[in-house]
Parts: C-alpha cells; structure tokens; sequence
C-alpha cells in the first residue's frame, strides 16, 4: 500500500496513485517504451473527499476512471490523480 499523501481532496473527488505499465506482461513478454503510450486508467485510492457520492470508495481501493477524466498533481517528486466521482467507472476487489 502506498505511504499517505499529504493532501486532501475536497468535495466529490479522491486522490488515485495510477498504476503505471512497467512493459512486462504476465506471460514475461516485454513490450517496448515506445509501443506502450496509452495513459493509465486504473490505480490505488489514497486520499477520499467528504461528499456522500463517494461512499462506495475507500482509501486501498483499486479503481477504474475514465479516460482523460482526472487532472494530475506532482507531490513529492510523485505523480497523482486527482478524479471527480462522476469520472470513476468501478472499483476493483
């Protein structure tokens, strides 16, 4: 799990630390850096805002968001998401 980030997001959105493709697969294949320009959709929930439509997410979570539905923030030296509901299609268990 990811250490906590000094951040909080207000409202109806939560902060997600994306889940980068490292160009492995699971069969061992690699893909190359080149070749693997599509931007993450999924990642780990690490900071929740206060709204009710956010019940169903927790901090832990692992959850899948729109394409382009999110703006990032460096914290850190480290890259976030931060993501409205609206934007968040499922969580992953």
């Amino acid at each position: 799990m990811s250490k906590k980030v000094q951040i909080s997001p207000l409202g109806d959105r939560v902060i997600v630390d994306p889940k980068i493709n490292d160009g492995n697969t699971k069969s061992g294949i690699i893909i190359p850096e080149n070749a693997n320009k599509e931007k993450p959709k999924q990642g780990e929930v690490v900071g929740v805002g206060e709204l009710k439509d956010i019940k169903d997410v927790k901090v832990g979570d692992t959850v899948v968001f729109s394409d382009y539905g999110y703006d990032e923030v460096e914290i850190d030296g480290k890259k976030y998401f931060i993501v409205q509901s609206k934007n968040l299609l499922a969580v992953i268990k």
